[in-house]
């Protein structure tokens, strides 16, 4: 019996650990800044919650049946699950690098442009002048510190999740009245918005599906379908509070920051000066521009060594030079996109990069991979399309 609870007990507490690898991956910097919640969600109205939480449903539902299918089958990678998933048609996988890379250039410039966006909050010199600065800083880091980086990138991503939470509860009773907003709301619109929340919470889940590879390696450790479930079970609440409670506070907050001049660009850096909190408007600052540049060092470095042994650079003996080279290529790429802002960055790098995975990530695992997981071993291969 003791036996048996301590193996339940260590179930759980994995379902639950992997549960939490997509909340901090969701719940990391661009979730702190409140760009993407106001980009996404804010101007749909009342429908936003639902959006929000339908787009949860949607993403942990999507890599529910990516696990299942990477483990029952010993997956090794995720463009083999992709072959697995797309079969016959195993060509088609090429869509989903093709997005995969784009999020990540997409990913690198939100990062450096949230990052300067917040230091030109805080000391204001020119938006161009720290996207520069953080784009310097961000290679020199991949290059010369990305191992020191990437210990400190959990700390500093917990770090940056406590204090949004803080202000998004706190600052929830600080605004307007929520219920309030969203009764008037629902007078002036009905359910115009109602078509338009749906959309967005496929966009909303289709770019979130950029963590897939991350999700599936993680999820290795899981034993069952049944463990899997639990996994993203509490992973759908958890995310699913955190979203709407950002939501919240930003509809209390939105006529507010909606008038100011950058005020959408970084809205909870501005309603937690506008509360007053002076020192923990200083702390969420620090440790947003940190999580940021963190961010930006990390996905840099892994795009760095997916390409370092690229046949482009076979002439280069230096693996330091090829490191330096294609960090500064794909750095360059990134400050340039930087220079249109964080708001176009999200509503359209990532807009666009959200209607992509539809396509090729969320609709084919939630019908074509639901289909093969449940009919595994039960039909011949050849029916279910499995890759040998």
């Amino acid at each position: 019996m003791e036996k048996s609870m301590k193996a339940s007990s260590k179930s759980i507490f994995t379902a639950i650990s992997v549960g939490m690898v997509l909340f901090s991956a969701h719940a990391g910097g661009g979730f702190a800044t409140g760009n993407q919640a106001n980009t996404f969600f804010i101007s749909l109205g009342w429908p936003g919650i639902i959006s929000a939480i339908l787009a949860i449903f949607l993403l942990t539902a999507t890599m529910r049946e990516a696990m299942i299918m990477f483990n029952q089958r010993g997956i090794s990678s995720y463009k083999e699950l992709f072959k697995t998933l797309l079969h016959p048609f195993d060509k088609l996988s090429v869509f989903f690098e093709i997005f995969f890379y784009i999020m990540v250039v997409m990913a690198i410039a939100a990062a450096i442009s949230g990052a300067a966006s917040a230091l030109q909050e805080y000391f204001a010199i020119n938006y161009q002048f720290y996207v520069v600065v953080v784009g310097m800083l961000v290679l020199s880091l991949t290059i010369f510190g990305a191992n020191l980086v990437r210990k400190a990138s959990t700390f500093m991503g917990m770090a940056i999740l406590i204090t949004a939470v803080s202000i998004y509860t706190l600052g929830s009773f600080q605004g307007e009245n929520f219920v309030t907003v969203l009764t008037k709301d629902f007078g002036s619109c009905g359910f115009k918005n109602l078509p338009k929340a749906i959309l967005n919470s496929f966009v909303y889940a289709g770019f979130q599906c950029v963590t897939l590879p991350t999700m599936i390696v993680c999820g290795k450790v899981l034993e069952d379908r049944s463990q899997v479930g639990k996994a993203m079970k509490f992973s759908f609440a958890v995310n699913s509070i955190a979203l709407v409670l950002s939501i919240v506070m930003l509809n209390s907050w939105k006529s507010f920051y909606t008038t100011v001049e950058g005020g959408t660009t970084l809205p909870t850096l501005m309603v937690t000066n506008a509360i007053g909190w002076k020192w923990l408007f200083a702390i969420y600052g620090v440790c947003l521009v940190l999580c940021l540049i963190s961010t930006g060092v990390t996905t840099t470095f892994g795009f760095v060594s997916r390409f370092e042994n690229s046949k482009l650079l076979n002439k280069i003996a230096s693996q330091t030079k090829k490191r330096v080279i294609v960090a500064a290529f794909i750095i360059t790429v990134s400050m340039a996109i930087s220079m249109v802002g964080l708001t176009n960055i999200i509503k359209y790098g990532y807009g666009y990069c959200g209607y992509l995975a539809i396509a090729v990530v969320v609709i084919p695992f939630l019908t074509v991979g639901v289909y093969k997981n449940r009919t595994y071993g039960k039909v011949p291969s050849s029916v279910l399309g499995t890759v040998e």
